[in-house]
Parts: structure tokens; sequence; C-alpha cells
């Protein structure tokens, strides 16, 4: 085998392993980040695919697809009541996602890593 054949498997070995460990790091807990949207009755307002009066979480997921700030800004919507616009026009304060135990910033990450991984 050459010098350049080895160097260049090497090469794809390490970037596909390091995109794999990437990829299970940060893997979204999906059963977490249901219950926890279930016990915040978020679906009421919203399904994965389907808008209701909130927005599908694809739809959500495609307006923030490659937006640095994504996580921030959804957690901060679900954390600070601001104001949610209905189809019929009325706005409402978002309901405020409660965790047990409170305020856990991890829960609430995994949920909206979970509602940005829809496709």
């Amino acid at each position: 085998m050459t010098k350049t054949l080895r160097l260049t498997l090497c090469g794809l070995l390490a970037a596909g392993t390091t995109a794999l460990l990437s990829s299970s790091a940060y893997a979204v807990d999906e059963e977490a980040a249901t219950a926890l949207a279930r016990a915040n009755n978020c679906f009421k307002c919203h399904a994965v695919s389907k808008d209701k009066d909130g927005p599908a979480y694809k739809k959500v997921a495609e307006k923030y697809r490659g937006k640095p700030e994504a996580v921030d800004r959804l957690i901060e919507h679900l954390t600070s009541g601001e104001k949610a616009k209905f189809p019929d026009g009325h706005e409402e304060a978002h309901k405020i996602i409660k965790t047990d135990p409170p305020n856990d910033k991890a829960q609430i990450k995994n949920l909206v890593e979970w509602i940005l991984s829809r496709q």
C-alpha cells in the first residue's frame, strides 16, 4: 500500500470516527423530550408534522436550521413566557416549561434539541 493511500484511508477513518463520536455525544434523549412535552401539554398546540394552534415542530426545525442562535432562541421562548401568535391573530403568553427538578436547563435544552432534530 502506498504512503498516500494509507494517509487517505487513515484520514477517512479518523473523519468517520469523529463524526460518529460527535453525533452520539450530542444525542437527543427522545423519550425524555417527549415525556417533558407531554407533561407540559405541548402537544395541545403543537404536533411533529402538522400545524395546530402552534407550528409543527418540523416547521420550527426548518425555520432555525443552520442558525447558531437556534437553541438559545428556543430556550428563551420556552422559559420566558413571551407572547405567542395564534392563527386567528391573537397573542397569548407562551406557557413556561416546567421541569422536575425545577428549572432543569439540561431537560429544557434536550427538548429544544429534540424539536430542532425533527425532519
